[in-house]
This record gives structure tokens, C-alpha cells and sequence, in this order.
């Protein structure tokens, strides 16, 4: 989730496949995968809006961090409007009953009014709590015992009582988008920096949420090819990981994806498709936005594992935003939220055992 407009200044994206962007084609072209498991989507109509407010404009409901508990799904979001950032929360059972679920601001609960954005959830079996994780602009958590209360939250703490040298000048621009992983021994946050980085911090899982440390550039490209709103996953009865991160090309945002065999590894192309794209306007069907951007995939478990089934479709609720309304201003972007569903063989689901 950014807060300024950023420029193109990228090839067209029918010549991806022929040059590439941000001149890391050779990367981009040497995933041994074959050419026929590459990513395919078909896409709902938005599901979740904005929705009236008495003190406000909403403008966009954005970011969705997403989990199924207690027979339904929960749903964070950054609500965008007229008198700034902040985060709302939502629950149906069913994507059908998605659009008349009431949003909740969460300024009222003990999180506070001020900026927030980019909200990720999720269960820290561990402590048997749960977390919401968010920008403001650091990385800031609150902690709950019950999802389902939205005024349960807790106050905003900082994980990091230092900013790394890394993310400040002259080294870094910055920090954005959140978001924890864990595995058996450790806790990894991951973050973008809308400038070609994918960074990421470890700590003990013991030591969890304090104790986050080295702090490190695991991907750099052109800003443009690793822009922000990561997101990473375990892929179930394997070892291997994925990590999402949304890239701007001019057909509108989208996502590429890369492959690890541990969080605290190396990353490598997953996709065979041009600039290894996971979700794109050129491989939804149906869709109704510019592009595919900020999101977050539906998983198996909600705990701090990020857990998903590669043998049960792929469903990803993002927002999108209508490509023929164009505003002055970053904050009136009419993001909604809708979910694309994965069509036929593709990378993920050829680890299904």
C-alpha cells in the first residue's frame, strides 16, 4: 500500500517477453518449469465496496488480509478516505453474503484513530492470540483473543525500538507492507520499499514479536519490478515456499512469484511465464480492474505458518480499481475488493501429493 504515485517508465508489456523489465530477463526466463505451468484465473465481480460513513468519504476499501475461523471468514482492510487511513474489519460466511457484511472501523477500538494500512492477520499458535499486523508508517501490531470483536484489539506496539540502517537514507527510501512468517524455529517479517526491494527480518519464534533483526535485500530489481505488497506462503506437505510481490507495468498492477526451499533462502523464479507473473490482466478471465494488486491469499490454516493446499484451487481476494476513473490523488484510487480462482494445472498445484 503506497501513499504517492510513482512513474512508469517501463517497455510495453506485449514486449515482456522479448526484453523484459528492469533488465533482469535472464532471471525472469530461467524457471525450468514448463511453458504449460504457467498461471490461469477467472475473476468475480467486486465483492467488497465502500460503504456510507457519517464522518468520512470512503474512497476505497483496499489491502485484504483474509482468514477462515470459527465458520467464516474474516477480513481486514485499509479504508481509504477523506479523512485519511485507517483499518476496518468485515465477516460473512460465504463470498456470496461478501457484499452486505457490515464494515467496522477499528479507530473505535483501543488501536486507535491515525494512519494505518496494510493489515496482515493471522493466529500465533504459540501464544494462542491473534495478530494484526499494519503500517504506520513503521511495522506496528495489536494482539486479540477474539477475532470475531472487533473492538478487541489492543493498542499499537512498534517491533522494531530501532529503524534498520538499511531502510533509512542514504541506503533506503523507506519501508511498507508488512508481513510475518513463521516456521518451526523462527519468525521472518518481510517488507517492500517501492523501490526495487524485497527486505526481511528474523527473529526466535521463542522471542516472538520482540527480537526482530538483520535486516536484509533478499530481491533487488527495477523499482518498477519489485514495487510493494508481498505476501508469503508455505505450500503444504513440501518444503518449498512462494513469495508474491506486485509489480507495475502499463497495463495496470500485477504480481509476480518466486520460490524458496526455506524463509531464510534464496528466491527463484516460479512462474514460466514472462517476468514469472502469477496474476495479470493478460491471464484473468473476466476482469473488471486495471490490474491485480494488493491481496492476499486464501489459505488452509489461519495460524503463523501461511499455510496453503496446493491440491484445492487457488482463490486470491484483491482490489482492484476501475480503469476508467482517473482522480488526482493516490487516496481516491476506487479500489474494491473481488477474488480470482485458479483455472487448470499451474505451478502450485503441481506440488499437490
Amino acid at each position: 500500500m503506497r501513499l504517492k504515485k510513482c512513474g512508469m517508465g517501463m517497455a510495453l508489456w506485449s514486449a515482456l517477453a522479448i526484453v523484459g523489465c528492469g533488465g533482469n530477463n535472464a532471471i525472469a526466463n530461467s524457471s525450468t518449469e514448463p511453458a504449460a505451468l504457467a498461471f490461469n484465473w477467472t475473476s468475480s465481480l467486486p465483492l467488497i465496496t465502500p460503504q456510507a460513513d457519517p464522518k468520512q468519504t470512503i474512497y476505497a476499501v483496499k489491502d485484504p488480509s483474509i482468514v477462515y475461523a470459527e465458520g467464516k471468514y474474516h477480513v481486514f482492510v485499509t479504508l481509504a478516505g477523506s479523512a485519511g487511513w485507517g483499518l476496518g474489519y468485515t465477516s460473512f460466511d460465504k463470498w456470496s453474503n461478501a457484499s452486505a457484511a457490515k464494515i467496522v472501523p477499528l479507530d473505535k477500538s483501543p488501536m486507535g484513530p491515525g494512519y494505518r494500512a496494510a493489515p496482515q492477520v493471522f493466529y500465533f499458535a504459540p501464544q494462542k492470540t491473534w495478530y494484526l499486523v499494519y503500517q504506520g508508517a513503521d511495522p506496528l501490531y495489536s494482539t486479540s483473543k477474539d477475532i470475531g470483536d472487533p473492538m478487541s484489539w489492543s493498542a499499537p506496539k512498534p517491533f522494531f525500538p530501532i529503524v534498520p540502517d538499511i531502510v533509512k537514507a542514504p541506503l533506503g527510501v523507506g519501508w511498507l507492507d508488512f508481513w510475518v512468517i513463521c516456521d518451526d524455529k523462527k519468525c521472518y517479517m518481510f517488507g517492500t520499499d517501492d523501490n526495487g526491494r524485497l527486505l526481511r527480518s528474523e527473529t526466535d519464534i521463542g522471542q516472538f514479536p520482540n527480537g526482530f533483526h538483520n535486516t536484509v535485500a533478499v530481491l533487488s530489481e527495477k523499482k518498477e519490478d519489485v514495487f510493494e505488497a508481498s505476501n508469503t506462503y508455505k505450500i503444504a506437505n513440501t518444503n518449498t515456499y512462494i513469495t508474491l510481490v506486485e509489480a507495475i507495468s502499463p497495463q495496470g498492477r500485477y504480481f509476480r512469484i518466486w520460490k524458496s526451499n526455506g524463509l531464510g533462502g534464496t528466491w527463484e523464479p516460479l512462474s514460466s511465464a514472462p517476468m514469472n507473473a502469477f496474476a495479470a490482466r493478460d491471464n484473468v478471465e473476466r476482469i473488471w480492474s486495471e490490474g491485480i494488486s494488493h491481496g492476499e491469499m486464501v489459505r488452509m490454516n489461519a495460524d503463523q505458518t501461511m499455510t496453503i493446499d496446493p491440491c484445492r484451487p487457488l482463490e486470491y481476494l484483491f482490489q482492484g480499481n476501475d480503469p476508467a476513473v482517473r482522480v488526482d490523488d493516490y487516496i481516491k484510487v476506487p479500489y474494491r475488493l473481488g477474488v480470482i480462482t485458479a483455472k487448470g494445472a499451474n505451478p502450485v498445484s503441481a506440488l499437490c501429493r
